[in-house]
């Protein structure tokens, strides 16, 4: 048992993928990387730099001698030097160009952008399964007629699948504004230590243009199209801004679909996985808690907290550079992506094992489905001569007798037959059934009229919406990204 604090983030939540993106061994190596293509870069503007210097420093970019620059930083305390020292420990022919010209955030802030950027890469591909999923579902059940719901009161109808897609396209208003940041990303490069290129324009021989294009053949060595055009020592601190609201916009997506699954848990219309193990309660035997939707909320609130961290930082620095971002970033950045990565994997687990219950689902319906038919209803008693202010009127009080009867009573939903009572309607038993479906229900009874209601009749243009979208929509996506599906996602607890 270990007798140190550990994040949560990591024992319970985050995959080894995104933690080892945020790793010590990550960072380092990615160092190594730009004071390699630094040197190149000299070299090919023409620094007295050999190859055989830089042979040398790809020779050791993986063999990181983690201890010497531990023991160095004990000494200097600083992180940078202290593994250029390690590094040139390695590498003795190269240790005198080694960081040439740049200063720490050459290689502290374009790491930190890479590691983003691949970062926002894997939450883009778990973000892609979970769409993927959540179509399947939608296409399977795009008929299946369901209570729909304003303000947790019985709306008119939907269907199942219709309103999966409403936590779908939420996720793909999250994929526009994820696939618009990592399009914009881009390295600070080598821009010395106020922002202004000067140790470079001095190494260069004040050649403005070479100092230009350091930028972008840097740039193009790490996998970049471009680096920003101006800055501080720094990039600004807003990307990180612009980074942390995408993880809070899946954040809240995730968090209303979680919200709506634990509604139609309890209403026991549709539910989460349930292992055949699983203990929901220590106490209650019986219950099947939804605890992926919860613990999905709850780091969702934590990842919308999060961004509030590099506003603070981008606000509050100064001038060129303060340090004042430094713990902040170190926190706030990998945690958002670790709980948003934790999120999608039960994102994922959760859609690809939903458990729908269409009888339940239909009982909710038809216990309902009275008030439903109150707006064909009234339009065939207007057209009897009825007028339609006064007949909504008399069909809200007869609405709100029949919710009596039902909640305070325990009986049958009885608001057809109170309609067809009211002499303003001017519509017999015989006019309400043809009002439901003359080809159906004439010769009915009230009750077997009600029990034989088509709830698919009240549901719109659902299941035309839910095919339209998937086929315009969401359908190009996934086949614009086959190469990324089949995701799937185990829950470490």
């Amino acid at each position: 048992m270990n007798d140190r604090y550990e994040s949560p983030l990591s024992q319970r939540y985050a995959s080894r993928e995104m933690q080892y993106l945020f790793s010590p061994d990550k960072k380092f190596r990615t160092w190594r990387k730009l004071w390699i293509a630094l040197a190149e870069t000299e070299k090919e503007l023409g620094l007295n730099i050999t190859q055989e210097q830089i042979d040398e420093l790809k020779a050791h970019a993986d063999d990181i001698n983690y201890e010497v620059a531990r023991e160095r930083e004990k000494l200097v305390r600083h992180d940078v030097m202290s593994h250029v020292y390690a590094y040139g420990q390695q590498c003795p022919g190269a240790k005198g160009i080694i960081h040439l010209g740049a200063t720490s955030c050459y290689v502290g802030d374009n790491t930190d952008i890479i590691i983003m950027t691949e970062a926002l890469r894997l939450v883009r591909r778990k973000l892609i399964n979970v769409m993927a999923e959540l179509a399947d579902f939608a296409r399977k059940y795009k008929a299946q007629p369901t209570l729909a719901f304003t303000h947790f009161q019985p709306a008119q109808p939907t269907t199942v699948g219709k309103r999966a897609t409403l936590w779908l396209h939420d996720l793909y208003l999250d994929l526009e504004d994820l696939d618009y940041v990592l399009s914009s990303m881009k390295l600070l490069g080598s821009k010395g230590t106020t922002g202004t290129q000067a140790s470079f324009l001095e190494l260069f021989d004040g050649d403005h243009e070479k100092c230009r294009r350091a930028d972008e053949m840097i740039a193009a060595r790490m996998g970049f199209d471009s680096c920003y055009p101006v800055s501080g020592q720094t990039y600004s601190r807003k990307v990180d801004t612009r980074v942390l609201n995408v993880l809070a916009g899946i954040a809240q997506s995730a968090h209303k679909f979680s919200n709506d699954v634990r509604l139609l848990q309890h209403l026991k219309e549709i539910e989460e996985p349930f292992e055949k193990n699983q203990i929901g309660s220590s106490a209650m035997a019986y219950k099947r808690n939804p605890m992926r939707s919860e613990r999905m909320a709850s780091l969702a609130d934590y990842v919308m907290a999060d961004v509030m961290n590099p506003m603070l930082v981008s606000s509050t620095q100064w001038f060129e550079r303060t340090l004042d971002d430094s713990a902040n970033k170190r926190l706030s950045v990998p945690e958002g992506f670790l709980a948003i990565d934790g999120i999608l994997d039960l994102y994922l687990n959760v859609v690809d094992g939903l458990v729908v219950y269409p009888k339940v689902i239909e009982k909710h319906f038809m216990a309902e489905l009275p008030f439903m038919a109150t707006e064909n209803i009234m339009m065939d008693a207007v057209k009897a001569g009825g007028d339609r202010q006064e007949l909504h009127e008399r069909i809200r009080r007869l609405s709100m007798e029949a919710g009596k009867h039902v909640k305070e009573e325990g009986l049958d939903n009885n608001l057809l037959e109170l309609i067809a009572a009211d002499p303003a309607f001017n519509l017999s038993l015989e006019d309400l059934k043809k009002a439901m479906d003359p080809t159906r229900y004439v010769g009915l009874s009230m009750e077997e009229l009600v029990k034989t209601m088509d709830p698919a009749r009240y549901v719109g243009r659902a299941p035309e919406q839910v095919q339209e979208f998937l086929d315009e929509v969401i359908d190009p996506i996934l086949r614009d990204n086959q190469e990324v599906l089949g995701m799937k996602a185990e829950i470490t607890v």
